[in-house]
């Protein structure tokens, strides 16, 4: 076998393992319906989630009793199900923000904590392997596209986890539909002003942007008539209109604490 049908079989492999399958609901035993369990959610978070939002993906491997609570309900029920407990948009946003959240996470251990997301995995994890959301089957990257976003708020773009490096920061807390507003511009605000995701090089007159920004230039554009006059709206240092744009290569490794 050649070396490069050999790699070839080798990255479809890793695919169908890893990435494609659907992930089955937790063993949970089902519950009477009622709202969305974010005290689970609230453990794992305060609990396997650091100051840096890095997760310890092992511990909560080891101790997945609330995840998979939280999961199950994910699975079973959602504002499409049981709209009369979703009377608002913050509690629909909201919902589908630590849903996504969830699933991700609850995905990562899964298929067995994997380094990174990129390469072969990336494909499966997102696109093919299915999650589900009030009892419909969706891969990850529908439901970010399709549910979430069609939402129109652009600020989910710093709340919304992958659990990647790349990522916005994991908050150690739940987002609630009563504090949703000032939790979003607080992400935001925090996103915008890390070193990591916007760096400005006055000598060569570029910003260098999360690539984020590049993913969904858009959202943000639909807002803003830049990617700088968007930004500033968080920045404590405004940036210049009139500078060059450049990406920051999107981290796609694990998020893992160390």
């Amino acid at each position: 076998m050649n070396r490069t049908l050999q790699q070839l079989l080798t990255f479809f492999a890793i695919v169908l393992l890893v990435g494609c399958a659907s992930v089955p609901r937790p063993a949970v035993k089902n519950f009477e319906p009622s709202a969305p369990p974010y005290d689970a959610w609230a453990k794992v978070l305060a609990n396997h989630v650091d100051e840096q939002g890095r997760v310890d993906f092992a511990g909560v491997a080891r101790d997945r009793a609330d995840l998979d609570q939280f999961v199950a309900y994910i699975y079973d029920y959602g504002p499409n199900i049981l709209p009369e407990l979703f009377p608002t948009p913050a509690h629909v946003l909201a919902y589908h923000i630590n849903a996504y959240n969830a699933l991700a996470m609850h995905k990562v251990v899964q298929t067995g904590i994997p380094k990174t997301l990129a390469g072969p995995i990336k494909v499966g994890f997102f696109a093919l392997g299915k999650v589900q959301v009030g009892g419909e089957p969706i891969s990850l990257y529908d439901y970010e596209n399709k549910v979430i976003r069609a939402l129109g708020e652009v600020r989910i773009h710093m709340a919304l986890n992958c659990m990647s490096v790349g990522c916005p920061r994991l908050p150690r807390e739940v987002f609630t539909p009563e504090r949703l507003e000032a939790q979003l511009q607080r992400e935001a605000v925090r996103f915008f002003n890390e070193a990591r995701n916007v760096q400005v090089s006055h000598a060569d007159r570029t910003v260098w942007y999360s690539e984020i920004l590049k993913f969904y230039r858009s959202d943000f554009l639909a807002q803003a008539t830049s990617l700088a006059a968007y930004v500033n709206r968080f920045r404590d240092m405004p940036l210049p209109d009139d500078y060059a744009e450049k990406f920051i290569d999107y981290d796609w490794t694990i998020n893992q604490q160390p």
